[in-house]
């Protein structure tokens, strides 16, 4: 059985305890008291029962004071209207309790109702406005603190809420960057080459297929980033024909880490356009990914761009940008992204994350699977 004290509640067994608690105080201070000062003592069962009456009186009344203090609470600024309510309902149930104490007493005690009336008030009444005043203070605390608690879980919530959405919007502001800079390349093929165009937007539909599978949640396995990454670099293949060489190198142990979905695409594309996007001549396209010292480390490395004098290690534009703002939502102070150049020509974005590994079941429609990520090797 439980007793329910405003918000909180507890065992009938741990409840009568604690009042037994403060009943057996009471009554061997008033045991001393006579032994030191009274003119007779008496048997400690009597300074026992007298004790137990009074307080199991008042935990009877302590729920019935929690639900008036909830009703009638006082709240800040105190108004003398809040404070004298509280005051005429602590004299009521003090009352109250004064009473109902006289009442039981008269079963034990040969005296009647009047005469235990009588000594009750004289020895109970301002140790019952006391604890009518102290269950009040305990209430509101008890309140507050169950308030407070609440809102910080709000907070919290509001906090996912909102980064959460933030997440969404950079997710949302990538995918029309990435459709509309591929459907771009495929345009410029029409021309020259329509048979190549025909099979990058097979290879365009397969990837957005791909993306609209798993775009669920804000992070999948880089097993899976790295499977949807062929698809695109099939497509900047038949785009750039034997100009491109990109390769792959994964880790076996960081194949399982959590990545933020479409992480490497942007990074891949911004390194091809920069790279044979704006220069004549071929260039190579490496991706590096290993576990090391409890962080995942990622690398897009291309040889044929250079960083500009005095252009910010921290990169720029909307793929870049959007990526260093999602890392900062997902992970905080906890992950990089920074721009190196490469001697004797071209650059690297080095990313560092947390490693965490991730668990997911992959589903392909159809049930097809897509190409796994040859862990340890080069994929050209």
């Amino acid at each position: 059985m439980q007793i329910q004290l405003g918000d909180t509640s507890i065992g009938l067994g741990r409840y009568l305890t604690l009042w037994s608690v403060v009943a057996l105080a009471f009554a061997v201070q008033h045991m001393l008291f006579d032994a030191v000062v009274g003119p007779e003592v008496w048997s400690p069962f009597d300074y026992l029962r007298w004790s137990l009456i009074q307080w199991f009186t008042w935990a009877a009344l302590a729920p019935w004071v929690f639900r008036l203090s909830a009703r009638h609470p006082i709240r800040p600024p105190l108004r003398l209207r809040g404070l004298g309510r509280q005051a005429l309902l602590s004299v009521g149930v003090t009352a109250l309790a004064l009473a109902i104490g006289s009442a039981v007493s008269t079963l034990f005690e040969p005296s009647g109702f009047a005469q235990q009336l009588v000594y009750f008030v004289g020895q109970h009444a301002a140790t019952g406005l006391l604890t009518y005043w102290a269950l009040l203070a305990i209430q509101h605390s008890l309140h507050f603190r169950a308030e407070q608690s609440r809102r910080e879980l709000e907070a919290s919530r509001l906090a996912r809420e909102l980064a959460q959405s933030r997440l969404q919007v950079l997710k949302t502001q990538l995918q029309p960057h990435f459709l509309f800079n591929t459907l771009h390349a495929i345009v410029t093929l029409l021309d020259e080459d329509q048979r190549s165009a025909e099979d990058m937007l097979l290879r365009l539909s397969e990837l957005l297929r791909a993306f609209l599978e798993d775009y669920d949640g804000q992070e999948i396995s880089l097993r899976r980033e790295l499977d949807l990454l062929e698809l695109y670099l099939g497509i900047q293949r038949k785009r750039f024909q034997d100009r491109l060489d990109a390769r792959i190198y994964a880790d076996p142990e960081a194949l399982d880490c959590a990545v933020p979905s479409l992480l490497l695409q942007p990074l891949v594309e911004n390194a091809i356009r920069h790279g044979i996007g704006r220069r004549v001549g071929a260039d190579r396209v490496e991706i590096e990914c290993r576990r090391e010292d409890g962080e995942l480390r990622i690398e897009v490395r291309n040889h044929n761009s250079e960083l500009i004098p005095g252009e910010s290690a921290q990169g720029h534009g909307i793929g870049l940008s959007n990526t260093r703002l999602r890392l900062r939502e997902l992970y905080g102070e906890c992950a990089q992204l920074r721009l190196d150049a490469l001697w004797p020509q071209g650059v690297a974005c080095r990313i560092a994350l947390p490693a965490r590994d991730i668990d997911e079941e992959v589903e392909i429609a159809d049930g097809e699977a897509a190409p796994p990520a040859d862990a340890g090797a080069a994929r050209a």
